[in-house]
């Protein structure tokens, strides 16, 4: 399992480097998708929890019509981003 240590942040720019379209601010990696209606968006959050709940790592999800945005920070590690994010946004981009 992906370390819950804090990573630097060259780290999560080496990590971003292969995660389209995810950014870091305010200690979070976020990234919105964008789908065809809001059963395909609510669809996409469901997948995306049987991951979150494998991993026993769970994201701020907001929806709003037929967007997600997706924010993740390790809260156990003082609300940073740690490998745990890495690893559940690789997994999040498989789904979309």
């Amino acid at each position: 399992m992906p370390s819950d240590e804090p990573l630097t942040d060259n780290e999560i720019d080496d990590a971003l480097a292969d995660l389209d379209g995810w950014s870091h601010a305010d200690d979070k990696l976020h990234k919105t998708y964008e789908f065809s209606d809001f059963r395909e968006a609510v669809s996409f959050i469901v997948r995306l929890s049987f991951y979150a709940e494998e991993m026993m790592h769970h994201p701020e999800l907001e929806n709003v019509y037929n967007t997600v945005s997706v924010a993740l920070t390790t809260h156990d590690a003082g609300g940073k981003v740690t490998g745990m994010d890495v690893e559940l946004a690789s997994q999040i981009e498989d789904l979309a």
